[in-house]
């Protein structure tokens, strides 16, 4: 398993967005993402540094593997 990284929650939006997820709106701190193909709706925290519990469920909820994700970086 791949080591997760320590990432901001700006920069997991914009690693997202390489694979067709778009800011839908932001509500207080958290950043809400949609991609149409396969349907998918993700909640970021608009954070300094993501703890690595939250960035591993977005990145399970958006259907990647670490490693997947750490490639989009």
């Amino acid at each position: 398993m791949s080591k997760l990284p320590v990432i901001s929650g700006k920069k997991c939006v914009q690693a997202l967005s390489k694979i067709g997820f778009v800011v839908r709106f932001q509500q207080g701190s958290h950043i809400i993402l949609v991609r149409e193909e396969p349907k998918t709706r993700l909640s970021v925290p608009n954070h300094k540094e993501l703890d690595k519990g939250t960035l591993r469920a977005i990145i399970h909820q958006a259907g990647l593997t670490v490693s997947q994700f750490i490639n989009l970086l």
